[in-house]
């Protein structure tokens, strides 16, 4: 075995990224006994293992088009500046995390600048959603994808797109969100003449939870009205708080706000249904087996650019399970009317509530893996490295 420290380049912006980049690094570390030298850009977690970033990090987590219009020019020096750093470094392996559109401009330029150099693109662009030709397009200077969804796998190789292995989402791993499931499954069915619990997610980003929280409200008067005792659980996240609780101030039935993480996963074991926006909160809704309701209603700049997107259903859940397991509302069929007759079917042990759930056990399935996450993808990076010349 080598004495030389191992040489990784690594470009991971947001706090997700960082964290999946940091698991990374220690599960090389772990399968070399090398030493693991580290160059590139990377947020707090990579940066507790030695990594001197290049810049920091939140210049390249921006989110919506217009602000990352604004930020081109930087934007564009700060991918220069990076792929002439890690080409000039000649590392062992080069390690993009997410941020597709800012990483995978510096992988493409390393390529370009050293060929030799092995490029893995950790969590799959989703190709599959909207913009295929992009999976081609990264075959020339991407050597191997790290999936976190069992299904992107086939979907790159249908693409024709690079070579790729499913390593297992975090979701999977999660101690709390397990400890929900398993208190779901020991519930017994619900007393109708008790209160029903709902967990209520209008998400975390300003607008959507803006654009949600009215028909949300709304749809449970109307379950009140019709003759369901409703406690109702709010989790939210500390920048939308504020806007949370006073928009929720002169609700018919008061919803409890949570606000920390283990308080959320505490809620998914004790609720009967859920009405939450669209995203990764309904995989882990699945995960925690608890009856969904996914609820989505876009900007217009969204709505403008539904004739690009390609999939069948855009509920994560959906696209694991390859069946329509969570019903999804969008847009104008955000109808209060509906969505309180079909939480009416999952709030009571019905075959609605009963085909979820047993959906929610195929997903669990299909998400499982035999060994951590870092580890799959430790040893995926190391082939890489041995069948690229540099390696």
């Amino acid at each position: 075995m080598s004495d030389r420290p191992l040489r990784i380049a690594i470009v991971a912006g947001e706090e997700s990224g960082d964290l999946l980049g940091a698991d990374l690094v220690t599960a090389l570390q772990a399968a070399t006994g090398r030493k693991v030298e580290l160059i590139g850009v990377g947020g707090p977690h990579l940066q507790a293992l030695g990594l001197k970033t290049l810049f920091d990090p939140g210049e390249i987590s921006l989110m919506g088009i217009a602000a990352v219009v604004t930020r081109l020019p930087q934007l564009y020096r700060r991918i220069g500046q990076a792929a002439a750093a890690v080409a000039a470094a000649k590392p062992d392996c080069l390690i993009t995390v997410d941020v597709p559109d800012f990483s995978l401009r510096v992988a493409k330029k390393v390529r370009a600048a050293a060929p030799d150099v092995p490029v893995v693109h950790y969590v799959c662009p989703s190709v599959w959603a909207w913009r295929p030709e992009r999976a081609p397009r990264m075959a020339a200077f991407v050597d191997h994808v790290l999936c976190l969804l069992p299904f992107e796998v086939g979907e790159l190789a249908r693409l024709k797109g690079p070579a790729a292995t499913y390593v297992g989402h975090r979701l999977a791993h999660e101690p709390r969100l397990a400890a929900a499931a398993e208190r779901q499954r020991a519930k017994a069915p619900r007393d109708p003449a008790t209160p029903a619990t709902l967990l209520v997610l209008p998400g975390s980003r300003r607008g959507e939870v803006s654009r949600l929280l009215e028909p949300f409200r709304e749809t449970i008067d109307i379950l009140a009205a019709r003759g369901t005792a409703l406690r109702v659980l709010l989790p939210t996240v500390p920048h939308v708080e504020g806007m949370v609780r006073a928009e929720t101030a002169g609700w018919t039935v008061t919803p409890e706000i949570l606000t920390s993480v283990d308080e959320k996963y505490r809620a998914f074991g004790e609720a009967d249904a859920a009405l939450a926006a669209s995203g990764t909160v309904t995989l882990e809704l699945a995960l925690g087996r608890v009856p969904t309701l996914a609820c989505y209603k876009a900007d217009r700049l969204m709505r403008a650019a539904y004739s690009m997107i390609g999939i069948w259903t855009a509920s994560l859940p959906n696209l694991v399970a390859d069946s329509p397991v969570v019903p999804e509302f969008y847009d104008h069929f955000v109808r209060p009317g509906m969505l309180a007759r079909h939480l009416e079917l999952l709030l009571a042990d019905t075959p609605a509530r009963a085909a979820q759930i047993a959906g929610f056990d195929r997903i669990a399935a299909a998400m499982a893996t035999d060994r951590p996450s870092g580890t799959i993808a430790a040893e995926a990076v190391l082939s890489t490295m041995n069948r690229r010349p540099n390696g």
